[in-house]
């Protein structure tokens, strides 16, 4: 795979994915465990939103590698770690990015053990971490409009 340019289209149609998904999340009840379980769709619409905004995510550093600097990753530990070596995402983003890889993996393999508490700790409390991936994506975007396609 050789490098060419990254779509500035792809990559806003997912960052306006992520700002949606976490807005759902923030909608919903969270002042408290007992406001947000009240109503068994929070829990379900929360996890829904929390995963989709992830996969975004990855989405956007899978395809930042692929066509900006024609390498082809999958897993999604790797696409953290290849994100920080091609000087898109700092060491400590890098870092953050390989936890939410896990979490992503436990939502979709391991969805029986993610408890009630633990989604709405991480929906009341943990947001900003998908934030500052968010950000940092957002960020090295704007500082590279030469590796960028324009066409919308």
């Amino acid at each position: 795979m050789s490098p060419s340019k990254v779509s500035r289209k792809v990559m806003l149609d997912r960052i306006a994915w992520v700002d949606r998904m976490l807005a759902e999340i923030r909608a919903l009840p969270l002042a408290s465990r007992a406001a947000f379980t009240a109503d068994a769709r929070n829990i379900w619409s929360a996890e829904s939103c929390l995963r989709r905004a992830l996969e975004a995510l990855f989405d956007i550093g899978r395809h930042v590698l692929a066509r900006g600097y024609g390498l082809g990753f999958s897993e999604y530990r790797e696409i953290a770690v290849k994100l920080a070596d091609c000087s898109v995402l700092s060491a400590d983003e890098s870092a953050l990015l390989k936890v939410l890889a896990g979490y992503r993996n436990r939502l979709v393999h391991f969805y029986h053990e993610v408890s009630i508490d633990e989604l709405y700790e991480i929906c009341a409390r943990d947001l900003g971490d998908l934030a500052t991936i968010r950000m940092a994506l957002v960020r090295w975007l704007t500082a590279h409009p030469e590796m960028v396609d324009e066409a919308l």
